[in-house]
């Protein structure tokens, strides 16, 4: 079967699955089934075992939350997260990964992603963005030096659509570069928190110095003994934390072994958004889409500093669209922005208002009650003049108008790790 094949059945499978939207345990948004079968994961039972609460989401059956254990539910898997010495386990075999061969490989990637990847170093990541020549945003993907090859991984919902875009962006392409993906022959956990240096170090060969790796650096390891995994220290909590991949044969095995520790707690898709909400990151599918560009989604970091080598040569997709012949950013008519203060959550397509409730100036794309700050709190897009931190708006929630400002994002303080400088 080719990739292309396997991209058009996953393409296929996934806009069957999640045709439509519906509101799952505790507000989860996910995709619904059809008649089309969801994927289950290689921990699926373990889950079950655990009284994981299944959920569609991306075509796959994943937890949303734990039932019946003394710290499951949404708003303990959140509070353990963030608690000192915790870790939190997460089951994103979902997501896509994919491994990019051949000589020209990165000069193929910086055709289809904004992120100065011939600038990585071996065993160094960074979050990218994959453009389309409007300059929307087709999906945001981790990629890191492999050495070898390059390691991507992408979203879960987006990843048959990335792959096709790959594929046609190939044919165009000249030269020597080659896109293998893992499939589900390879799982992915998340372990996520303030212990999970300590946790997950138990299971590395004691040659591995998780005190000097860098946040956004990954390198291939065994883990428990099984040989063929990887490691990425990376995360979507806004917490210290890794991304670990192992064969789907062992997954069971390297999870239960994480779990054997008493510090670290399974966790849901529910916590994961909301820990990722407080954190400010995106969610592909609500916060980005195809008619974002990286600068209205605030991420034009993602290209480089002014005067950075892609921010002045371009050259991928709907560079035109975002950058200046200077390497300048264009101006937008709208930004991404937090918002605080309401009394009630604001949910996706909430509308925002001026602060005498006389204009509409946007709308909100994400919005969750803060287990941390034990308030409201929502992300969303607003026009450029009214972008301005502690700006007053109005939100429209349930009808009724409720008074909130704009505010800066995380919402949470990052604690992303840093090497100690004795042990840089």
């Amino acid at each position: 079967m080719t990739l292309v094949t396997v991209a058009q059945k996953l393409l296929q499978h996934s806009s069957k699955s999640c045709a439509r939207q519906v509101l799952t345990r505790r507000g989860f948004a996910a995709g619904t089934a059809s008649s089309e079968p969801l994927v289950k994961t290689a921990l699926y039972d373990l889950h079950q075992e655990l009284g994981g609460d299944m959920v569609p989401f991306a075509g796959y059956e994943l937890p949303v939350l734990y039932k019946g254990g003394e710290n499951g539910g949404v708003m303990k898997e959140h509070l353990w997260c963030r608690s000192e010495g915790k870790a939190a386990l997460f089951d994103v075999s979902h997501m896509g990964q994919i491994r990019w061969h051949g000589k020209d490989r990165t000069a193929f990637l910086e055709k289809v992603v904004v992120g100065d990847i011939a600038g990585l170093k071996k065993g160094q990541g960074c979050l990218s963005l994959i453009t389309n020549e409007n300059g929307g945003i087709l999906d945001d993907t981790v990629i890191t030096n492999a050495g070898d090859f390059v390691y991507m991984v992408v979203n879960g919902a987006t990843k048959a659509k990335d792959m096709l875009h790959f594929q046609e962006q190939m044919t165009a392409f000249d030269g020597d570069v080659a896109m293998e993906y893992l499939e589900d022959d390879f799982q992915l956990l998340a372990l996520q928190g303030p212990g999970a240096a300590a946790a997950v170090a138990k299971l590395l060969p004691s040659s591995v110095d998780l005190v000097k790796m860098p946040f956004m650096t990954g390198h291939d390891t065994t883990l428990d003994g099984v040989e063929g995994c990887r490691i990425t220290r990376c995360g979507y909590t806004g917490e210290d934390g890794f991304e670990i991949a192992m064969p789907a044969a062992h997954a069971v095995s390297i999870a239960s072994k994480l779990l054997e520790d008493p510090t670290v707690n399974p966790t849901g898709l529910g916590a994961r958004d909301s820990l990722r909400l407080e954190a400010g990151l995106c969610l592909y599918g609500n916060d980005l889409n195809e008619e974002i560009t990286p600068t209205q989604g605030t991420l034009g970091w993602t290209m480089g500093p002014p005067g950075s080598r892609r921010r002045v040569e371009g050259g991928f997709l709907g560079a035109d669209k975002i950058l200046t012949p200077e390497g300048k950013f264009q101006k937008v008519d709208k930004k991404r922005v937090g918002i605080m203060g309401m009394k009630a959550p604001a949910r996706e397509h909430a509308e925002i208002y001026s602060a005498d409730g006389t204009e509409l100036i946007g709308e909100v794309t994400s919005g969750t009650f803060s287990p941390c700050l034990k308030a409201p709190i929502a992300m969303g897009y607003v026009t450029t003049p009214n972008a301005k931190a502690e700006t007053p708006v109005q939100v429209k929630i349930r009808n009724k108008m409720q008074a909130a400002k704009i505010t800066k994002m995380p919402f949470v303080p990052s604690r992303y790790y840093r090497v100690p400088e004795e042990s840089s």
